[in-house]
């Protein structure tokens, strides 16, 4: 074991306590709901974390990207939904056979007839058949079909009719829950990100579709949901690290948060109230957090080795340089922890994360990269 002030920075620690804490509290949750268990690894990307997610086992999971989906089906896991719309290229749909016949199930996205089409043309040339989900829009418009148009009434039944494809429900994504400003606001979209689905999949049964699944998911709507219902299945993410997006927002206390960035203060200013330290862009993102809460957030919060939030915000990033202006006097060579706005971009900035055990580095887990 080495202490955080033999690693160098800047460097992404993940506390292993809180984040099997918050694992677990989830998957407890799910289970004790009667609901399907399908988290997300975009995230972390790792396959350490992946099994901490499902108790040690392989278990149903989502991912963001098909690199993720074969280096966890490379570790064991068998049931993957692709959750993000898929592109109908030879390369995405080769690289899709070539996982379906390695795993049990991998299900895909699609929310268009294009692209319902490009599947069914795929599956007829190669004998195949895909696991397909209808991405429904539940008021983020992000993606996703609009559950109120007759069109996607007409691709759902196309869908389950079609000899190419096996339709496996209707997903959705909560997205706009991370404009909420506080806890009753994300219950209000909770509500919405559930209910749409549940409202298309009776308006589907009077056309003779049946029971569709209804697979939902957005870290704060599941968080601040002591039950899940209305949906056969949930698929939260961030809710392994949550950030200070989330802690602010009210999806977590401060002390849920799993992930900092250490980094080294490398100039000081005390005449100007200011310093620099060796984690910029490239180490925090320049994701600007709740700045629908606060204009002036930053781009993280600044604490000491324990945690403790200092009087000093980060102001500006540069690609290596991230500048803190405050009260606070930190003289070169200080390390600080600062506590993402967004642990997922973050995350995906490091090659490596440091496991943290009560101040002390007790491994070192590599996520998954490229796409």
């Amino acid at each position: 074991m080495s202490i955080l002030n033999d690693l160098s920075t800047p460097a992404f620690l993940v506390d292993r306590t809180v984040l099997n804490r918050n694992c677990a509290r989830m998957r407890e949750r799910a289970l004790a709901s009667g609901v399907v268990f399908r988290p997300h690894v975009k995230t972390h990307k790792s396959v350490e974390i992946g099994r901490i997610q499902h108790d040690g086992a392989a278990g149903p999971i989502t991912v963001s990207t098909l690199a993720e989906a074969e280096a966890f089906a490379a570790d064991g896991f068998r049931d993957i939904t692709y959750a993000v719309p898929l592109a109908p290229s030879r390369d995405k749909l080769d690289r899709v056979r070539a996982l379906a016949a390695r795993v049990e199930r991998v299900s895909v996205l699609i929310d268009s007839e294009r692209a319902l089409q490009a599947l069914e043309q795929y599956a007829a040339s190669n004998g195949m058949v895909f696991d397909v989900f209808l991405k429904v829009d539940c008021g983020y418009h992000r993606a996703g079909v609009d559950p109120s148009n007759p069109d996607s009434v007409h691709l759902a039944m196309g869908m389950a009719r079609s000899e190419g494809v096996r339709f496996q429900g209707l997903l959705t994504h909560a997205g706009h829950s991370y404009h909420a400003r506080d806890i009753e606001e994300v219950r209000r979209v909770a509500a919405e990100e559930s209910g749409s689905l549940s409202r298309f999949r009776a308006l589907l049964a009077t056309e003779g579709l049946g029971e569709a699944r209804r697979s939902i998911g957005s870290t704060p709507t599941l968080s601040v949901t002591d039950r899940f219902s209305d949906c056969d299945e949930v698929r939260p993410g961030n809710y392994v690290f949550y950030d200070a997006f989330q802690a602010t927002i009210g999806s977590c206390a401060f002390e849920d948060v799993a992930v900092s960035v250490l980094a080294t203060v490398v100039g000081s200013y005390p005449e100007r109230e200011a310093a620099i330290v060796d984690a910029g862009a490239l180490a925090l993102s320049k994701d600007l957090g709740p700045d629908h809460v606060d204009p002036k957030f930053g781009y993280g919060i600044v604490c000491d080795l324990d945690l403790r939030p200092l009087p000093m915000r980060i102001a500006a990033l540069s690609q290596e340089h991230g500048k803190l202006v405050g009260e606070a006097h930190l003289p070169v060579g200080t390390r600080v922890r600062i506590v993402p706005n967004h642990s997922c971009l973050t995350a995906a900035m490091f090659d490596k994360y440091a496991i943290i055990d009560h101040g002390r580095v007790v491994d070192e887990w590599r996520p998954v990269r490229g796409w």
